[in-house]
């Protein structure tokens, strides 16, 4: 049955990210604009962006529905998201900012001095981004079903036009715009409705009670429970968060260094300030559970919230507004892994391919237009061809891998002047096999048993990253000859303050 009202806050958060890209194609007018939005973003405005684009379909469905699905240890997720922050803030927040890189794969290149690192880093950046897209666009699928009744193909496809609308009219600068919106739009739509069902469950004499115990008690003993499991997803967390393509180019963004690393003690304030709200749901889910539908899913356990605890319009304005944060969580996450992806793209891919105009400044832009396209176009059809998979759990592979590959060439490469070209593609190598093999099987349904190879899979980065690290530090002290020349003078730009340069 379709909600109209729900159906026009989700049209409404999709026009105003049209509108507000737009703008940024006025802005837009050099290369920096576009991939760093002229490197001018303060650090309020970067962090509301960076938690806009943080936010993800994973925190504002996913952990509600594993909390409400397995207890309340699940919390370790969004504990782990917002810890990921505070590593990248201690271990590479200002050195990445000081390397002067766009991408991902300009820090590789400028750090080992290699094409081939670049183009191996190229390739995973565009990997993850899309392992990271899939979660996002089924989950507009789910949440405009829930809504409309529309098949879930529709909603992927809605958030996949709009933000290539978006990327391609201005870059970083729109982007950075809508997601600082967003953020604050996400939060409002989680937060609202959350007080109104508290004090309306809290006012009614006649509500169902809820035991604690239940919330404590994880249902199941599954790949996704566990000790292992929590140190697992901990860790994959942890040190994915500084993997992530869409996470990282948000750095280069800042002035300077020292305003990078006021940026992530500012998201995480605002990470944990949302991450309160969706316990609640689940909480609400559990004193409710009669009532919900027969074969919910428990990622829609948000939207569906509303209707059971109120009727009528009241119930109805709640869920649009949740429908609409819902939504705005798809929108800003695969608007920061589609510049990601289409920046690499565009610059390693179209820009050999397309003709270039002499002198022009601009991005060319049927290359950055034609690479957006492709970034947005290929997680769709997987969408199409694979079923719903659990959005956090999905999500969770994601940092997995990106844990497992980025992070030991970014840590070590920030930090350690013996790493070798030799050194950082055997481990970004070995990482990154063993990881994707490991979430392809989890996504297959390999892992549907109990068995510890069941669990190993489900949850690759309690030993996937550590060997990646292993392998990256053992090959570099067993070629100390491919140390790039120019290491010194690069760590030293790395680590040597803007203050002290000028």
């Amino acid at each position: 049955m379709t909600q109209p009202l729900s159906l026009a806050a989700i049209v409404a958060v999709c026009v105003a990210t049209l509108a507000i890209g737009s703008y940024g194609l006025r802005i837009s007018r050099a290369t920096s604009d576009f991939y760093v939005a002229g490197r001018q973003v303060t650090p309020w405005r970067n962090a509301s962006a960076i938690s806009g684009e943080y936010l993800s379909a994973a925190s504002f469905l996913g952990v509600a529905g594993l909390v409400y699905s397995r207890g309340i240890d699940m919390l370790w997720f969004p504990i782990g998201y917002t810890m990921g922050y505070l590593v990248l803030l201690v271990l590479i927040a200002a050195p990445m900012r000081r390397s002067g890189a766009y991408t991902l794969a300009d820090f590789a290149e400028l750090r080992l001095e290699s094409r081939r690192i670049r183009g191996l880093c190229s390739a995973l950046v565009v990997g993850i981004g899309w392992f990271y897209l899939i979660p996002q666009l089924q989950g507009a699928g789910i949440a405009l079903r829930q809504v409309t009744g529309w098949p879930t193909w529709v909603g992927g496809t809605v958030v996949s036009v709009v933000v290539a609308l978006a990327v391609s009219a201005g870059g970083m600068r729109s982007i950075t715009l809508v997601q600082a919106m967003q953020y604050w739009v996400k939060v409002t739509a989680i937060s609202l409705p959350a007080f109104i069902l508290l004090a309306v469950w809290r006012a009614d004499p006649a509500a169902p009670s809820l035991d604690p115990a239940t919330l404590w008690v994880s249902a199941g003993t599954g790949p996704g429970s566990g000790l292992y499991a929590t140190y697992s997803t901990l860790l994959a967390l942890c040190l994915g968060t500084m993997g992530l393509p869409h996470v990282l180019v948000r750095f280069y963004t800042n002035p300077d260094g020292r305003d990078a690393r006021r940026t992530t003690v500012v998201v995480l304030g605002l990470l944990g300030m949302f991450y309160l709200f969706p316990p609640v749901y689940a909480a609400l889910g559990r004193a409710y559970a009669s009532r919900l539908p027969e074969g919910a899913r428990t990622d829609g356990i948000v939207l569906l919230a509303p209707h059971l605890l109120l009727d009528g319009t009241s119930a109805n304005l709640l869920s649009a507004l949740l429908a609409g944060g819902a939504f705005a969580a798809f929108l800003s996450t695969a608007s920061g892994l589609a510049m990601s992806v289409a920046g690499i793209l565009d610059q390693d891919v179209a820009r050999r391919l397309l003709p270039r105009f002499a002198g022009e400044d601009l991005p060319d832009r049927l290359g950055i237009r034609l690479a957006t396209v492709v970034g947005l176009a290929v997680p769709l059809v997987v969408t199409w061809l694979l079923a719903p998979v659990g959005l956090a759990s999905t999500v969770g592979l994601a940092f997995a891998v990106a844990a497992s590959t980025f992070a030991p060439l970014l840590a070590l490469g920030v930090w350690w002047p013996r790493l070798t070209t030799a050194g950082a593609t055997a481990g970004l190598i070995v990482g990154s096999v063993t990881a994707s093999l490991a979430a392809g099987a989890t996504l297959l349904g390999f892992t549907s048993d109990d068995s510890w190879l069941a669990l190993l899979l489900a949850q690759p980065a309690a030993w996937s990253a550590p060997l990646a690290f292993v392998v990256t530090i053992a090959v570099s002290l067993l070629t100390p000859g491919a140390i790039p020349p120019h290491t010194r003078a690069t760590m030293a730009r790395l680590h040597t303050p803007e203050s002290l340069l000028t």
